[in-house]
């Protein structure tokens, strides 16, 4: 992401939130700041299975669409799946600070839209994206406090079954796929949480968790909302001597 993009999207949010912080003013009456959580995976691990299954199941959680080049698959709806844009398209959108991160993924162009995250941040929702590596690494950079989960199958094996069972990519497309896989786990560390995809139902309660423990993160809070809280703990409590 370029240096005035991350400064547009920085000041884009300030506005949409009307805080120098980001916060907002949650139902339970505790300002807090609604915050990016980035999935990433090799192939065929299941990340945008899993946004989409969180989002469904919390709607103070929006799923962030990514945007595309590349053409669109039977079925696919633009807006749902993706957005599917022209190589110029795409171009004009990041070259005006609309994208919060991109790059070229087996020969096409896909981002993170910018506008929707941040209206969904004005709306007081938190918000789920699936990206590779570096899209998480640019969106962290973009959006500081963002959340970063790896998500992975409980095996190489189980990778590859997926990988090869989806039958949305050529052979070609699936070799590729397979050599950037020890790449991908490589970055492993550089992720907050890990979650293994063994049973889909657990993977995205355990990322439902994850969300939950980090609203809970007292860094989250306005300043306003910190100070009670520590007034709160020390009252009562006498003095050291």
């Amino acid at each position: 992401m370029s240096s005035s993009a991350l400064s547009l999207t920085r000041h884009a949010q300030r506005r949409a939130t009307g805080h120098p912080s980001g916060v907002r003013r949650q139902a339970s009456g505790v300002g807090r700041a609604p915050f990016l959580i980035v999935l990433s995976s090799p192939s065929g691990a299941g990340k945008t299975t899993i946004c989409r299954a969180v989002a469904r199941h919390d709607p103070s959680i929006a799923y962030s669409v990514s945007a595309t080049t590349r053409p669109k698959r039977s079925g696919e709806v633009h807006g749902r799946d993706y957005f599917f844009y022209s190589q110029k398209q795409f171009e004009r959108l990041e070259a005006g600070g609309g994208l919060l991160e991109s790059a070229v993924v087996y020969d096409h162009r896909y981002g993170t839209p910018s506008k929707p995250v941040l209206r969904h941040f004005r709306e007081g929702r938190d918000v789920i994206a699936d990206t590779d590596v570096q899209g998480m690494r640019a969106c962290r950079d973009a959006l500081p406090g963002t959340v970063s989960v790896f998500v992975t199958a409980p095996s190489l094996d189980e990778l590859d079954r997926r990988l090869h069972s989806r039958g949305t990519d050529s052979i070609e497309a699936v070799g590729r796929r397979e050599a950037d896989r020890k790449k991908e786990l490589a970055a492993i560390p550089e992720f907050d949480y890990l979650v293994v995809n063994d049973r889909l139902e657990q993977a995205v309660e355990d990322v439902m968790a994850i969300i939950r423990g980090e609203r809970l993160r007292t860094s989250r809070m306005s300043p306003t909302a910190r100070a009670r809280s520590n007034q709160s703990r020390t009252k009562g409590r006498r003095p050291r001597k």
